[in-house]
């Protein structure tokens, strides 16, 4: 609960040292700072419910009926039936909407179980009521219980937490519900003071039909509303609704406004915000309003069939109550509710528990630094680095040894629930950590009036402390080197915000852009050159890059089940780095370096949602707020802009429109090229799947070993993960004629040793479908399929599979070919702990070549092995990047042109491609299938002469090459306008030049892109002719050959 305010602080000069964060702990940004007596003539109400009152003609006869039956059932002495049922219906306050809804054999009940609550506390000597009462039905439900104003009650039973859980959460246009709540105005009884919380659901009756989305009738209440709400509200809450849900539809994120309600202290909230968006967010209000010591007389939660909610609050003080004056209160309650929508659930603001609990913005800052302390806590250490010198890790046995040591101390040294008690065991550091990360990144207001409340009374009084300061009160705090390390990583935190959406008026996520800098290097021996951490109520998220100019994919990671979320909880930023680095790697040839974006959505949550707010809380960062109230400027210790260039990746191929086209309507300038692989007949992309692009890279692979080799397709056996209704998977299956015997997916395992039926593959490949949907009878004697879902599977060869996913798990390290092609399937699925599975008793290896098509299947160590062992491999980073070109192109495309030049020539017209978009697309699967070939042969030709394992070659060659690239554009190389135009002809379709021109475009792209695109074709050319051991006099050569082909 909020302590007592301090009508005459005596520590005056304690406001001087918090000049940095005053405003965010007394303002509500971007609203005009009302102090109670000044509030707006627009945001003052009558002092009327803005509904109309229900009233039940039928009460009296109803009451009358009660009487009868309760006398009837005897349980209630006949002489105090009649004063019990009048008490009820006269005295208590219950709105008549009670009465109306329910039957007398309800009512009766309800009488029936409050006597007996009252013969329950005289048997208990006591004068506190337990009454709960309850019915629900297919239309609604009826809630009441006895409850005490203004106060949360963490152990009791919970009943908007129910209420949210079971109606308002799961409320959707097909099945919503509406709400009504009241406190009753008497009291439960003659001797008790108790009063009595209605609550009444209603599933809704939308007016019909319900308008289509871009209709005109979609934004409006009248057409949008459930047929009940419109014969209740009266026009004054029709018309803050309206506008209420105006600014819904306009952006994302909630919109709270106030009104002053005439001739009372009283206070009416009205949060509106999207259907589905948030969750428990009614509970966690009540939690809030608490907080403040405030109450609610009653509260309307209202859903309209265009996907808006609308909740409305009449908040009171508490009588007597040493809390801050409501008019102060009040504008705390609406910024925080802000932050109460984007984590509703956190188990760091728990106001019913302790007197001393954690304001909002002090829970929310221990929330994300929970987080934060999982993924970042350096979890190996020094044991861990003593242990790896000592160890010989080209040793196999000793390699995953050590491998096991490292997966076992990042499972089980700094643990989800340790670094929750350390949190709950140091709420006053926890506060101190806050106002020093407050001090930096709350933009400055100290030019408004500030209203004082109760985070500046509960914080006026804390030093704020410098970064050594700091470090000292931990390390005198802490209690081990645990709880050190716990609370280190709150400051660690603080240091490496650069910027935050934190303080923004309304947001959907919390985001920070971090500085790389507090990676501990044994985890992470690379630093990159950003980190963007996204926090959401059913999801976190990372965006990693390796360089200023940036590009990769977004990808969302699944959990089957609540192991396998705790598993990826663990590793999220691991996996997200190691993708971003292996991007980079794969990125060599184009103008952006590596990025890759992850995005873990609890198990319940919804995948489209949890990337909707991603992308809108980057944004946050990217764009430059410029509207008061909801998009402010925030505090940018970067100093510079920042561009990403997003694509599509597991779970998001459908989702890159909406991040296009949201950027677009935020008014960001580089809307066409923030994402890529988006819908080409609207917005102009080249998905990646239609057009094989992924795919015709890994194929120039797989060809160049036919080649090399001497072998006939048809005659080589493959095995394949990554089924017929993936990107990749179902492009090798169109593009290939081989004997594939075996493919693994995410629906199960399917295995033929004569070879699958090619025209059946053929069929699921175009139809993306998984092998689940195999036509059985395709299959000979010996073949077999086995779905996740089956157990207890007998094989052709009498052997009995008992669980189906374990099959599938581990089918890759089962079954042998000629060739091993990954087009799908989880990161290090191939690792030094499992390698050995895939060697026979006498060491030869169940494939002879393998291709990585799929990102990260196999580890470093994994490759080294095989090769060691007589396979040819090549990695993911070099077989896996004609995606990365064709989405470079893409970016290239929508900074080329103009936005009516775009429009014109990459969206489709009348339903078919223009012919500049055809052109274009061909000019990018020639150069992708250029780069491969030419890849290929500087990989196999280094390896012929130097004998290194192939993935080694392809490492040191990205390395070199990505090296190359960022010492060339560090030179003055690109302003010979000679040698700028020849290289220059190579990075710009053809298609492209021929519209727009070489010159015209050089001028059109961003200096530091074009530098960057100038510095990647040089590089690249370079080291592909020369290999990684060229010398300074064969780089002089090949640059005089560029400048002699340009004349």
């Amino acid at each position: 609960m909020a302590p007592a305010v301090d009508r005459e602080p005596a520590n005056g000069d304690a406001l001087a040292s918090l000049s940095g964060v005053k405003a965010a702990l007394l303002s509500v940004p971007g609203t005009p700072l009302r102090s109670g007596t000044h509030t707006p003539i627009d945001h003052k109400v009558e002092n009327n419910a803005g509904y109309t009152d229900t009233v039940f003609e039928g009460k009296a006869e109803q009451a009358s009926q009660v009487k009868t039956q309760l006398k009837e059932k005897g349980f209630i002495p006949p002489d105090l039936v009649d004063a019990e049922v009048d008490w009820f219906y006269q005295n208590l306050g219950i709105d008549d909407t009670y009465f109306a809804l329910e039957s007398v054999e309800t009512v009766a009940d309800h009488v029936l179980a409050l006597f007996g609550a009252k013969i329950m506390a005289y048997t208990k000597h006591s004068n506190r009521l337990e009454i709960d009462l309850e019915k629900e039905s297919e239309s609604g439900a009826v809630f009441i219980h006895s409850s005490q104003a203004g106060k949360s009650q963490p152990d009791g039973p919970q009943w908007e937490k129910r209420i949210d859980a079971t109606y308002l959460d799961k409320s959707s246009i097909e099945r919503a519900y509406r709400l009504e709540t009241y406190r009753s105005a008497g009291s439960v009884s003659a001797q008790s003071k108790q009063q009595l919380r209605c609550y009444f659901l209603a599933k809704c009756d939308f007016v019909e039909p319900i308008p289509a989305p871009n209709s005109p009738e979609f934004r409006s209440i009248r057409a949008v509303s459930d047929k009940i709400f419109l014969t209740k509200a009266s026009e004054n809450t029709l018309a803050i609704y309206q506008n209420i849900m105006d600014e819904v539809l306009n952006r994302q994120g909630p919109v709270i406004d106030m009104f002053e309600v005439e001739g009372s202290r009283e206070r009416r909230i009205v949060i509106g915000y999207r259907m589905g968006t948030t969750n428990s967010f009614f509970s966690a209000l009540s939690d809030l309003y608490h907080f403040y010591g405030l109450f609610s007389s009653r509260k309307y939660v209202e859903q309209f069939s265009n996907n808006v909610t609308i909740i409305s609050i009449y908040l009171n003080p508490l009588p007597a109550s040493n809390s801050p004056p409501i008019e102060h209160s009040i504008h705390q309650v609406m910024k925080e509710a802000s932050l109460i929508y984007v984590l509703p659930d956190n188990p760091f603001f728990q106001p019913g528990l302790s007197e001393s609990t954690h304001a909002v913005q002090e829970a929310t800052y221990a929330y994300v630094g929970w987080l934060f302390a999982q993924h970042f806590c350096n979890r190996l250490g020094q044991a861990y680095q003593a242990l790896r010198k000592a160890l010989d890790e080209s040793d196999p046995q000793q390699a995953a040894i050590l491998n096991e040591i490292k997966l076992r101390f990042r499972e089980e040294t700094f643990t989800r629930q340790s670094i929750q008690e350390v949190i709950e065991n140091h709420p006053a550091l926890i506060r101190l950590l806050y106002v020093h990360f407050a001090n930096t990144h709350y933009p400055g207001a100290e030019d408004q009036e500030l209203v004082p409340t109760l985070s500046y009374q509960r914080l006026v009084k804390e030093e704020v402390l410098d970064d050594a300061q700091m470090y000292d009160r931990i390390r005198k705090a802490a209690s081990n080197s645990h709880e050190r390390q716990v609370l280190e990583a709150f400051l660690f935190f603080n240091k490496a915000v650069l910027k935050t959406n934190f303080y923004t008026p309304t947001k959907v996520a919390l985001s920070f852009r971090l500085d790389p800098g507090f990676l501990p290097e044994v985890e992470y021996p690379v630093k990159p050159y950003g980190i963007i951490f996204v926090v959401g109520a059913e999801f976190r998220g990372f965006h990693v890059r390796f360089r200023d100019v940036a590009r990769g994919g977004i990808r969302v990671v699944r959990s089957r089940n609540r192991e396998t979320y705790s598993i990826n909880q663990r590793t999220l930023f691991d996996e997200n780095y190691a993708l971003a680095s292996t991007q980079h790697l794969k990125n060599k040839e184009i103008p952006e370096g590596g990025a890759k974006g992850t995005i873990l959505p609890t198990l319940d949550a919804n995948p489209r949602l949890a990337f909707e707010k991603y992308v809108d809380a980057i944004l946050d960062l990217l764009i430059k707020g410029q509207t008061p109230g909801v998009k402010e400027e925030i505090v940018d210790l970067l100093g510079k802009e920042e561009i990403l260039f997003l694509g599509p990746d597991e779970g998001t191929a459908d989702l890159m429109d909406f991040a296009a086209e949201h950027a677009r309507e935020r008014g960001a300038p580089w809307w066409k090229s923030f994402t890529t692989g988006k819908t080409a007949s609207t917005l102009g992309g080249v998905p990646h799947d239609v057009w094989g692009m992924t795919s015709l890279s890994v194929r120039q692979y797989i060809i160049g070993i036919y080649r090399m080799l001497g072998l006939k397709e048809t005659e080589v056996t493959k095995v394949q993960t990554g089924g017929p209704d993936g990107d990749l998977g179902s492009n090798e299956i169109l593009l290939s004629v081989d004997k594939t015997v075996a493919i693994i997916d995410g629906s199960g395992v399917i295995h033929d040793p004569i070879g699958l039926d090619r025209a059946e593959l053929v069929r699921l490949a175009k139809a993306r479908k998984m092998i689940s949907e195999f036509d059985l009878s395709k299959l000979s004697p010996a073949g077999y399929r086995v779905l996740v879902e089956e157990n207890d599977v007998k094989l052709p060869s009498g052997e009995v599979v008992p669980d189906g996913v374990a099959f599938r798990n581990s089918a890759h390290l089962l079954f042998k070919a000629d060739l091993f092609v990954p087009c799908g399937g989880r990161p290090e699925a191939i690792n030094i702990s499992n390698v050995n599975k895939l060697f026979d008793a006498e060491g030869k290896c169940h494939f002879k070549y393998i291709v990585e098509g799929a990102n990260l299947f196999i580890t470093r160590q994994a490759r080294i092995e095989l090769e060691k062992r007589g396979v040819i491999l090549y990695p993911d980073a070099s077989a896996n990047k004609g995606g990365v070109t064709s989405s470079s192109l893409e970016v290239l495309c929508g900074l080329s042109l103009t936005d009516e030049e775009y429009v014109d020539s990459m969206l489709f017209k009348n339903g078919k491609p223009t012919n500049f978009y055809l052109g274009y697309v061909r000019d990018i699967q020639t150069i992708i299938a250029r780069n491969a070939a030419a890849e290929f042969e500087a990989i196999w030709r280094e390896h012929q002469e130097t004998g290194k394992p192939r993935s080694q070659i392809s490492t040191e060659m990205s390395t070199t090459l990505n090296k190359l690239s960022e010492e060339i554009e560090a030179t003055d190389l690109f302003m010979n306008k000679d040698l700028r135009s020849a290289v220059l002809a190579h990075v710009f379709p053809q298609t492209l030049i021929k519209k727009v021109g070489l010159e015209e475009l050089i001028v059109r792209i961003p200096e530091a892109y074009a530098r960057s695109a100038f510095a990647a074709q040089v590089a690249a050319s370079f080291v592909y002719a020369n290999g990684t051991a060229a010398s300074h006099v064969d780089f002089f050569k090949h640059i005089s050959s560029l400048l002699a082909a340009s004349r």
